[in-house]
C-alpha cells in the first residue's frame, strides 16, 4: 500500500455549497509524550554500534517486509525494554499477523498505524496575514496552488541561505507539486510568487495574501531522497534572523535524530507542538498528486528518514507540511529535520542534514 499524499486543501469560495473538500485535514494541537524513552543514557541515534548493526537487517530485509500486503513502511527503534528492535509499519490485522516478530535475533516491534499522507490553536495564529518582515513557522504556500475547484496551503517553515541569498525552506510538494496545466493553467516554476498565508486561508484569494518570496525552480522530487524546495526572499518581508513563531531564533548548526530525543515544531495548522522520535532509518512510500486536486503524478519510496510520534494527529495535521522540527530546548534549538509526511499516529521527516546537502545550503541562525 503506498503512503497518500495530501496538502491542507480548501474548496473555493464560489463552490463552497456544491463541492466538498476532500483532502484529510486535522485540527487538534498539544503535547506528546517520549514514546519509546530508552533505559539507559546511550545516545540512540545513528553512530550507536548497535543501532548500526540494527539498521543494516532492516535494510537487508526491508524489500521483502514491504512486499507483505498493507506493510507500508520500516524504521529501527527501541522495544519496550530499551533493546534496539526493528519497526514494521502496518495498516490492516492480516498485515500485523502476516509479519514476523523477530528478524535475525532481532526483534520486531510492529506498529499499527492508519495510511501517512504528506501535511500540507495556540496563543500565536499561524494563519493570520503578519506585518512584514514576517516570522517563519505560518500559513503559505505558491500563488496559483488552486485547481478544480480547490486551494491547497502548508507551512512556511524556516530561513536557509545559500550563496549569499536567504531563502524560505518548505516543501515540494507545498510549493512546487503543481506539474501539469490543467485546473489552473499553469505549472510551477522559477519567478513564481510564494506568499502569506496560504490560499487555504485567505478564502482562495490570492489578493488577500502577500507576496514574500519568489521560487527557486529547484526540483527535489521525484529524482532525491527529500521533499523540499526554496524560495528566494523578497527584501523586507521575511526577518533576516529566521525566527520561527513560538520557538524564536534557532542555531545555525543541526543535530542528528536519535530515538528517544524530545522534538518540536511549529506549523500552520497546530501551531508549536511536541513530540519524541520514535524510528530512524525509515522506508517510506508516498504518491504525490500532479496539482492541487489531480491525478497521480508518481510514487516515491523514501528511505533513511526520521519517524515520530502523532497519537492523535496531536504533533503534525494537514496543512503542518514544511515545518522545521527541532530539539525540544528553549534556546537557539537545532534543526533535526523536515516534515513532510505523517498519519494520525506517526509523523515522517527528512533529516535536515540531507536536506541541507541536497540544496547546497546551510540553515540560517545563531
Amino acid at each position: 500500500m503506498s503512503i497518500l499524499i495530501a496538502r491542507k486543501r480548501s474548496v473555493l469560495l464560489t463552490l463552497a455549497v456544491a463541492l466538498a473538500v476532500t483532502a484529510l485535514m486535522w485540527g487538534c494541537s498539544g503535547n506528546e509524550q517520549n514514546p519509546v524513552a530508552p533505559s539507559n543514557e546511550v545516545v540512540l541515534d545513528a553512530s550507536n554500534p548497535q543501532i548500526q548493526a540494527v539498521m543494516a537487517v532492516q535494510d537487508r530485509h526491508t524489500q521483502s517486509l514491504m512486499a507483505i500486503p498493507d506493510v507500508i513502511g520500516t524504521a529501527t527503534t527501541v522495544d519496550e525494554n530499551g533493546k534496539p528492535a526493528i519497526m514494521v509499519l502496518v495498516t490492516t490485522d492480516a498485515a500485523m499477523k502476516a509479519s514476523p516478530t523477530n528478524i535475525e535475533g532481532i526483534p520486531v516491534v510492529l506498529y499499527y498505524t492508519d495510511p501517512i499522507v504528506a501535511m500540507k490553536t495556540t496563543g500565536t495564529s499561524h494563519t493570520a496575514k503578519q506585518v512584514p518582515p514576517i516570522q517563519l513557522g505560518t500559513s503559505g504556500g505558491w500563488r496559483y496552488d488552486l485547481a478544480n475547484g480547490y486551494c491547497c496551503g502548508g507551512t512556511l517553515g524556516s530561513l536557509v541561505q545559500k550563496g549569499g541569498t536567504q531563502y524560505v525552506m518548505s516543501n515540494y510538494h507545498v510549493l512546487e507539486a503543481d506539474i501539469v496545466a490543467g485546473g489552473n493553467s499553469r505549472v510551477a516554476q522559477a519567478g513564481d510568487p510564494v506568499i502569506q498565508p496560504g490560499l487555504i486561508d485567505v478564502s482562495c484569494n490570492a489578493a488577500l495574501a502577500q507576496d514574500v518570496a519568489t521560487l527557486s525552480g529547484i526540483k527535489s522530487l521525484p529524482g532525491s531522497n527529500v521533499d523540499v524546495a526554496i524560495a528566494s526572499v523578497i527584501s523586507g518581508m521575511v526577518r533576516t534572523d529566521g525566527a520561527i513563531l513560538e520557538v524564536g531564533t534557532i542555531s545555525a548548526t543541526t543535530i542528528g535524530a536519535s530515538v528517544g530525543q524530545a522534538v518540536k515544531k511549529s506549523g500552520r495548522t497546530t501551531g508549536l507542538t511536541r513530540s519524541a522520535v520514535s524510528g530512524l532509518n525509515a522506508t517510506i512510500s508516498i504518491t504525490y498528486e500532479n496539482e492541487c486536486a489531480g491525478g497521480t503524478a508518481f510514487t516515491k519510496t523514501f528511505t533513511g528518514q526520521i519517524l515520530v510520534t502523532n497519537k492523535r494527529s496531536a504533533f503534525l495535521a494537514g496543512g503542518d507540511s514544511g515545518s522545521l522540527m527541532v530539539q525540544d530546548v528553549t534556546t537557539n534549538p537545532k534543526a533535526v529535520g523536515l516534515l513532510f509526511a505523517g498519519s494520525t499516529s506517526i509523523a515522517v521527516a527528512n533529516p535536515i542534514g540531507q536536506v541541507l546537502s541536497f540544496l547546497g545550503a546551510s540553515m540560517v541562525g545563531i
